[in-house]
């Protein structure tokens, strides 16, 4: 997952608890409106950012583009494909799911010469998009989901109440 220049610490905190959940990496690409141990992204994040640290901050654009290689795919409500088109069941190399600012989104001038991965998630006219943080799991989890969720449970953890927590 990778965040370009995000301004809102609660959504940046929902999106790392969503990665930490399906195991994803998070990319952070500067400038970032808030101070990293702001206090919103951590009560965002219900304490779980404890437990995230598979995280990293580039100085820009370009330096994540210099240290990363991969499928990339950008979303933007002026992408002119459907992001569910997309087959990433033989996807082999890392991907990459950018999604820009609250308030503009990804540069224009970044989207244009990368047109070709530009996607949109589909929905009604009244709305302009979603949320950042509710548009991240929704992508991320379709990932996961057409590669068959490696290395995620489908049952309670132990841990936590566990799988036959129901049947008590």
């Amino acid at each position: 997952m990778v965040l370009y220049e995000p301004e809102i610490p609660q959504n940046t905190a929902n999106i790392m608890r969503t990665c930490l959940a399906t195991g994803s990496s998070l990319h952070l690409i500067e400038p970032i409106g808030f101070d990293l141990d702001s206090k919103h992204l951590k009560r965002a994040s219900a304490n779980h950012l404890q437990f995230f640290d598979d995280y990293t901050v580039y100085q820009d654009f370009l330096e994540f583009l210099e240290k990363n290689r991969g499928r990339m795919v950008f979303l933007t409500r002026y992408g002119l494909k459907n992001f569910y088109d997309i087959d990433f069941r033989e996807v082999e190399e890392d991907i990459y799911l950018i999604l820009g600012k609250e308030s503009t989104g990804i540069d224009h001038g970044i989207l244009r010469a990368h047109i070709e991965d530009c996607y949109r998630l589909p929905m009604s006219s009244q709305v302009r998009s979603l949320n950042l943080s509710n548009a991240a799991a929704i992508v991320v989890y379709e990932v996961l989901r057409q590669k068959g969720f490696p290395g995620l449970s489908f049952y309670e953890p132990e841990n936590f109440k566990g799988k036959d927590f129901l049947l008590k």
